[in-house]
Parts: structure tokens; C-alpha cells; sequence
């Protein structure tokens, strides 16, 4: 399904929009259930793994991608609005073990629509700074986030599959 995916220096913004053949509810579930989550979030061969996750205006995400050679590297994600199934705001940073934020971080915007059974998620990333937005993609951040939507994809799939043989 269709994907855009934009970098905007001057706006220190980064635009995503990717479209699933899926329901909504089952793509919200996606992006808001750690069990859910830590089967698609890690672009292969990293796995993701949740250490503390509450999905509520004030709670967090704190969660570490995972090397093959177990190497890890945290984040913090903070969250600072949810209207389910709709949208919903976190602040983003790369951490250390013991959740120690690494500044400057990233404001998330996720949005969902569904239309004729085709969900639509935008996200819009915005960097507090220019040397964190050239840093993450120099990291590989749009083909890590490729390959993480493509991992979705798959997982929704799945339970698709598996609701529909219930």
C-alpha cells in the first residue's frame, strides 16, 4: 500500500504517511499494545523489546532495539495526549539503561483515518534540533522505518488472518 516519506530540514520535520489494507481498531492495537508492539517496532535483524509501557496522557514507553549481538539501545517515549483510535502525542529521546533522556528529543504526532476499510496513519516527527534530525537520518531512520512498517504490514496480516479463523 502506499507510503510517503518526507524530510523537511527547514521545518526540522519528518512526514510519514503509509496506508494499511487493515481496520483501524487492529492498526491502533498495533502502535498501542506493547505485546503488539515489540513484534514490529525493531527494523530486522533488531528485535524491540518493552521494558515499561502505559499507554495513558503522563505515561510512558521505555524500550530498548535490540542488536542480534544483544546490544541495546533505549528510548523514552512520553506520553502527552491519546484520543483513541483518532490520535495521539508523544515526546520522543534516546535514554540510557536507567532512563536517563538524551536531549534534545522528538515531538511524535500519530493520526488514523480509515475509509473503506483502508487505514491511514500520518505521523509527523518534529526535531528540536537540526543536528537531531540529520543525526537519526544518517542513522538509517527511513529504511529502518521502511522496514518497520513493513513488519507491520506482515503482523497485521497475521491477525487478520487469525480473527477472521475465529
Amino acid at each position: 500500500m502506499k507510503m510517503d516519506f518526507i524530510v523537511d530540514k527547514q521545518t526540522k520535520t519528518v512526514s510519514i504517511t503509509k496506508e494499511f489494507a487493515f481496520e483501524l481498531s487492529l492498526v491502533w492495537d498495533a502502535y498501542t499494545k506493547p505485546e503488539l508492539l515489540d513484534q514490529w517496532w525493531a527494523p530486522k535483524p533488531f528485535a524491540s523489546r518493552t521494558k515499561v509501557m502505559d499507554f495513558r496522557v503522563g505515561g510512558r514507553r521505555f524500550y530498548a532495539m535490540v542488536s542480534p549481538e544483544g546490544q541495546e539501545r533505549w528510548a523514552i517515549q512520553k506520553y502527552t495526549s491519546i484520543s483513541p483510535k483518532t490520535n495521539f502525542k508523544l515526546f520522543n529521546a534516546f535514554a540510557d539503561e536507567d532512563e536517563n533522556p538524551e536531549l534534545p528529543g522528538s515531538d511524535w504526532d500519530l493520526t488514523f483515518s480509515e475509509q473503506d476499510g483502508t487505514t491511514k496513519v500520518s505521523i509527523s516527527i518534529y526535531n528540536e534540533s537540526l543536528e537531531r534530525l540529520e543525526k537519526i537520518v544518517e542513522m538509517g531512520f527511513k529504511e529502518g522505518t521502511i522496514s518497520q512498517l513493513n513488519n507491520l504490514e506482515d503482523l497485521l496480516a497475521k491477525l487478520s488472518g487469525e480473527k477472521e479463523s475465529k
